[in-house]
């Protein structure tokens, strides 16, 4: 009785168990190439393209840090650290690695909601209008 459960639980094919040995076989290396193409490789081109950027940062250029600050480098601190103004006379020192990417003036400017604008020069006399001279949003004092 012992030999026939001993040969059920063991399996009547040795070609059924031939194939899940296999599966198991290959199994580990399509997880290790599977993980090189989904997370080694992208890190390590995004980590490249980071490298890139913070060599060719000039004095003038509009950042993003990290943190999600916006400001224009002002001067540099040493090899690895610039300053930062965030506003008119507000610098801060950061660090050449804390820098996330270089803004350009297209992702700057706010998208119009008006589709029918006769040329570019209206809609920045509109958009100049609710701005005050720093460029950030007018606020308005409720009465």
């Amino acid at each position: 009785m012992t030999e026939l459960i001993t040969i059920l639980a063991s399996g009547t094919d040795s070609e059924s168990s031939g194939g899940g040995s296999l599966f198991s076989f290959l199994l580990l290396p399509l997880m290790l190439v599977a993980m090189y193409f989904l997370i080694i490789r992208p890190n390590s081109k995004r980590r490249k393209d980071a490298a890139k950027l913070q060599s060719t940062l000039e004095i003038g250029d509009e950042v993003i840090t990290t943190s999600g600050i916006i400001g224009t480098l002002t001067g540099e601190d040493g090899p690895t650290r610039f300053w930062l103004e965030i506003d008119n006379d507000v610098q801060v020192r950061i660090a050449r690695g804390g820098i996330q990417g270089r803004l350009t003036d297209d992702k700057n400017e706010p998208e119009s909601v008006d589709d029918d604008s006769d040329s570019d020069d209206t809609a920045e006399d509109a958009s100049a209008d609710d701005t005050d001279d720093t460029g950030r949003p007018k606020t308005v004092d409720g009465d």
